[in-house]
């Protein structure tokens, strides 16, 4: 596939010129939500600059895929680069919204590469939050994590103090402070924490697409846990939503929830991909994962009152959507293997 060119000098001040587009900065632009995220403000009038690092933190194959689509829009300026050592204030000039989606995700591999969770969530958000106070930035828009709840009572409120299990959520709830309390600067600042994000193109670590991708094929999978274990599952374009109406919301210093208004069971996810594949689906249980909470459940008040968000994409209808992705990416791999043998 071609690649788009990726400055990783300063890039031109992403101010627009042309009158009635607004201008703003992701991060993490390469990511599975921030490359919706981008695609999508571009669709409704933003120019866009896009920094991604392209980390280790899964296959960077696919991001470099996801870049080559956004490089080929008109509106989006795509820089390579860690934030931690780039001139952010120069990338940030003219920007009216900073949305930070760069981090590294995941909990199990956190307990193991704490400093890389250290690096790529509280130190870029320390240089995010600095780099837009000094460029006169209006808003940051932070995605935070369920994960900072740990396994407090459901549902998940935003005044409930938070409980983190994992480094993963300790790093997630440090760089979350680190922009609320921006606001003491003048930087207005917004958390927004994600419930398990899912839908087509999801990260390829991430247990809906690997028992999809298992189950297709054919393979047995495996579940960490005895499956009663529930979790709030988000759908991308709902997370994109919420994640837009944060530009303009009528607060500042909070934490937001942002999830998909269902809790489900990994058995009930394992009960509709049987029926999804049209075939038997074998599963080995295993015991729990370190770091693993029982169950997350969004309080969604808060969304729906400052952000005039509420979830539209119930799991029974996003889940086959994401697996008939998988499936189209199986076929393919598949098909290519047949060839090359």
């Amino acid at each position: 596939m071609e690649q788009p060119h990726l400055s990783t000098s300063r890039a031109p001040s992403v101010r627009s010129s042309t009158p009635g587009r607004r201008s703003c900065v992701v991060t993490g632009a390469a990511g599975f939500i921030g490359s919706k995220l981008a695609a999508t403000l571009v669709d409704r009038g933003w120019d866009v600059v896009g920094i991604d690092g392209f980390t280790d933190s899964y296959d960077p194959v696919e991001k470099r895929a996801r870049a080559s689509v956004l490089g080929h829009m008109n509106g989006v300026t795509l820089v390579e680069g860690d934030l931690v050592d780039m001139d952010l204030e120069a990338l940030f000039e003219g920007a009216e919204v900073v949305f930070h989606l760069a981090g590294r995700a995941g909990v199990r591999a956190s307990f193991d590469e704490e400093p890389k969770y250290v690096h790529d969530n509280v130190l870029t958000a320390r240089a995010v939050v600095a780099a837009a106070r000094r460029a006169g930035v209006r808003r940051a828009v932070y995605a935070s994590s369920s994960s900072v709840y740990g396994n407090s009572p459901t549902p998940f409120a935003e005044t409930a103090p938070p409980a983190p299990i994992s480094p993963y959520g300790r790093t997630k709830l440090e760089a979350e402070r680190t922009f609320l309390e921006a606001v003491s600067d003048g930087l207005e600042a917004v958390a927004l924490r994600y419930f398990t994000v899912y839908g087509p193109g999801q990260r390829p670590d991430m247990g809906l697409r690997i028992f999809a991708e298992a189950a297709l094929r054919g393979e047995p999978l495996t579940l960490l846990g005895d499956g009663t274990q529930r979790r709030d599952f988000t759908y991308v374009d709902d997370i994109v939503s919420a994640t837009i109406a944060a530009a303009d919301a009528p607060a500042s210093g909070l934490a937001i929830n942002v999830g998909g208004g269902s809790s489900v069971t990994l058995l009930e996810v394992l009960e509709l991909l049987r029926s999804l594949v049209a075939g038997d689906v074998t599963v080995q249980f295993l015991p729990p994962a370190r770091g693993d909470v029982r169950a997350t459940e969004a309080d969604a008040s808060r969304a729906a009152s400052l952000l005039g968000f509420r979830a539209s994409v119930p799991f029974q209808v996003g889940f086959p959507a994401e697996v008939a992705w998988v499936r189209d990416r199986v076929e393919t791999m598949q098909l290519e293997e047949v060839r090359s043998a």
